[in-house]
């Protein structure tokens, strides 16, 4: 069998982080297996060891690609991105720390995509509190974690809930809740 040039084998390395990063969200990370990552990759499962130690070592990349997927932007646009039930409809699409906080718990404490997490947590809160208006430090964070909780929360449940009509209004007591003067409609039909 002929071997792949390199940029091949990092492009297929690319592919079957991207089509990780959605299956974890959309599956959780036990919910999927490496067969079925490389099938939707279309490469076969032997070529994974090539590439990756192991599914931990894949989950923890998977889980680096998608929260760089994340948007920097005004924080009315964060809220109308993340507080909307096109969010909430496609977990495979959205924010990781919503889609795989449950797994990510049961992970480890020192699991590589635990401590992953735990960075885009910080992260994340972090992008928050620069968006915060003035405040000290101290308070921006706060405010910034709150925020954060308050966002991944109201998706998560929003989730779990058999009622649309339920999880729309989550989602709007979230975004009242954080952003009170914010003009942006929560349920917006816009993609994270």
């Amino acid at each position: 069998m002929p071997r792949v040039s390199q940029e091949q084998a990092r492009l297929n390395r690319q592919r079957v982080v991207e089509v990780a990063a959605s299956l974890f969200r959309e599956r959780g990370l036990h919910g999927v297996g490496v067969a079925d990552i490389m099938a939707s990759a279309g490469l076969t499962h032997g070529g994974f060891y090539g590439q990756f130690a192991n599914k931990d070592a894949l989950a923890a990349e998977a889980f680096d690609a998608a929260v760089a997927e994340d948007r920097r932007g005004a924080v009315d646009a964060i809220l109308a991105n993340y507080l909307s039930l096109a969010h909430v409809q496609t977990p495979g699409k959205g924010c990781p720390l919503a889609a795989l906080a449950n797994d990510i718990s049961r992970e480890a404490s020192n699991s590589p995509v635990r401590t992953r997490f735990t960075h885009a947590v910080e992260r994340l809160a972090a992008i928050l509190a620069d968006l915060t208006p003035k405040a000290s430090r101290e308070r921006r964070r706060q405010r910034s974690l709150a925020t954060l909780s308050t966002l991944v929360g109201a998706v998560v449940l929003a989730r779990a809930v058999n009622d649309e009509a339920l999880a729309n209004d989550l989602l709007q007591a979230a975004h009242a809740a954080v952003a009170p003067h914010a003009a942006v409609a929560p349920h917006a039909a816009v993609a994270p």
